[in-house]
């Protein structure tokens, strides 16, 4: 094995085609034993000298046989081999078309075989040194017969024609196994090539942000991201027709071949989502297939969230210095001539003066806390631990009695959600639960529970809120009362989403109250048990 042939671009294929000559060769000289020994001299085989025939045939066929213990040893070397095996046959067809007859007997056209074969096999300009070798070989054998055998000597020119066609058929097998080995080696390109397209294009569609599926022209499903099957909520066999595995999506995709209508229609999925469909032909007409792509409209809402945010940080940060400053000079300046002696309408109207800039100097707080809310610092909280702390917190600030707010529910629940974050959403919607309630015990409310997600639900007796008004709660400076900013509920529903939990307006069963929910989508675990804060 240390001798095999090691510069070889594809040695094993070598050694095949190799196998498949030996063969060749073990049925050729099989075939001429059995004819010498069966037939006799009645064939025009052996005719001139039929035991040399036979002799010869024998041993050319265990000279086939050493060669193939060799070829299963793979000692010597794959040229070494092939050099002894080619030597073999012209030596061995040399002899046997002598003593059939010389060139007259057409035994020596088999040596084509051998050169084609060769040529083919080697794959290199030594074909020709072995089609010279048989050129000798056939001339040596009519110049032989020639002098000893008084044989034809105008059959020199058929000799120099087969010695020509040697050559032409070793040049040409030689043109053929160097196209086969340019062609193999460019079809090996072209895999290596074709597989690393596969591999990128399974990356890409894997880390898309976006769902994307490749159909047929039939409307079967060619290939599927992990995106898709999480906004269609579905896996889907490779193969398996669109109109059985999304009915809805195939619906769509008919009406765009129909139709070619680029504009991008809306699909409503399960559990609230939506995905903004767009169709791409694969090729120039539909009918060969199309890509289709959802685009999650809830991270392109996120996206666009987010460039509001960066808006609302820069917005917060002029109106800090372009606001805040002049305030205060005038709240200063207001103060001060308070301070001074005058009558009860100047008293009054500097008082206006101070509460006004109180209250702005609050809208300015309010909307600076909006520009924390890029600033999101998850962490995993006990909901109920919070809760009990917060009204205690609250409780003190606001100076309610005990008994007011109660906490009810699940206490063993955990959520992700910002801590500084929680406490402000709290902060907003309990003051005005207080605000509106009749702040008798249990007119505050705070009730966990879980569904499918963490619920906390914030719950005054008050007069509640109209239904003209409930379109418009969670709209910027809207309030219904003069004292208010109108910014509380926007920043607590804002922050929510911060976080990845919803804020909605709850209508309660009965005359009156109100209700909020907050829904967390990112939680942790939750527990049984009930539990009152007073």
């Amino acid at each position: 094995m240390s001798d095999q042939f090691a510069v070889d671009p594809a040695p094993v294929d070598f050694w095949r085609s190799l196998r498949y000559f030996n063969f060749y060769r073990l049925t050729l000289a099989g075939l001429l034993v059995f004819v010498a020994g069966v037939f006799g001299s009645s064939l025009a085989l052996g005719a001139h000298h039929l035991l040399l025939f036979f002799g010869s045939s024998v041993l050319y066929l265990v000279a086939v046989l050493l060669s193939v213990i060799l070829w299963q040893l793979r000692w010597p070397r794959f040229t070494w081999q092939l050099a002894m095996q080619m030597g073999v046959d012209i030596a061995g067809l040399s002899v046997l078309s002598y003593a059939s007859g010389g060139i007259k007997s057409n035994v020596d056209l088999l040596l084509l075989v051998s050169l084609a074969a060769a040529g083919l096999i080697s794959r290199g300009k030594i074909t020709l040194f072995f089609a010279s070798l048989a050129s000798m070989a056939v001339l040596l054998e009519h110049s032989y017969a020639v002098l000893h055998d008084d044989a034809d000597g105008s059959q020199y020119v058929q000799v120099g024609l087969l010695c020509m066609a040697y050559f032409a058929v070793a040049w040409l097998a030689h043109t053929l196994a160097k196209y086969a080995v340019d062609s193999q080696q460019l079809a090996q390109r072209r895999g290596r090539d074709l597989v690393s397209l596969s591999e990128a294009n399974r990356l890409v569609m894997r880390d898309m942000q976006d769902g994307v599926l490749v159909v047929d022209g039939l409307g079967g499903i060619m290939q599927m991201n992990l995106r898709a099957e999480r906004l269609l909520r579905r896996i889907a066999g490779m193969g398996s027709p669109l109109s059985e595995s999304f009915p809805l999506l195939f619906w769509h995709y008919t009406k765009w071949r129909q139709t070619g209508a680029s504009n991008r229609d809306i699909l409503h999925l399960d559990m609230g989502l939506q995905a903004r469909l767009r169709f791409v032909a694969i090729e120039q007409e539909a009918a060969h297939g199309a890509v289709i792509f959802l685009e999650d409209m809830q991270r392109v809402q996120a996206e666009a969230q987010q460039i509001k945010l960066a808006a609302l940080g820069r917005l917060t940060a002029n109106i800090a210095h372009e606001v805040r400053n002049p305030l205060s000079a005038i709240s200063y300046a207001a103060e001060l001539m308070q301070e001074e002696q005058g009558d009860a309408k100047n008293q009054r109207l500097l008082q206006i003066v101070l509460d006004n800039t109180l209250r702005i100097n609050q809208i300015v707080q309010d909307v600076m806390q909006l520009n924390r809310r890029d600033r999101v610092q998850p962490e995993v909280v006990d909901l109920g631990a919070m809760l009990r702390t917060f009204v205690g917190e609250f409780a003190l600030a606001e100076r309610i009695e005990p008994g007011v707010m109660v906490v009810e529910g699940m206490s063993a629940v955990e959520v992700t959600f910002d801590r500084g974050h929680f406490r402000q959403v709290l902060w907003n919607l309990c003051r005005n639960a207080l605000r509106y309630g009749s702040g008798l015990p249990g007119s505050v409310m705070l009730t966990m529970s879980a569904e499918e997600k963490p619920v906390l639900a914030i719950r005054d007796d008050g007069p509640g809120i109209s239904p003209e008004h409930r379109g418009k709660l969670f709209e910027p400076f809207f309030t219904t009362t003069p004292e208010g900013t109108g910014l509380g509920l926007y920043i607590a529903k804002e922050l929510c989403e911060a976080n990845g939990a919803r804020l909605e307006y709850h209508a309660v069963d009965g005359p009156a109250g109100a209700c909020f929910h907050i829904t967390f989508v990112n939680h942790a675990g939750d527990g049984g048990g009930q539990e009152h804060a007073k």
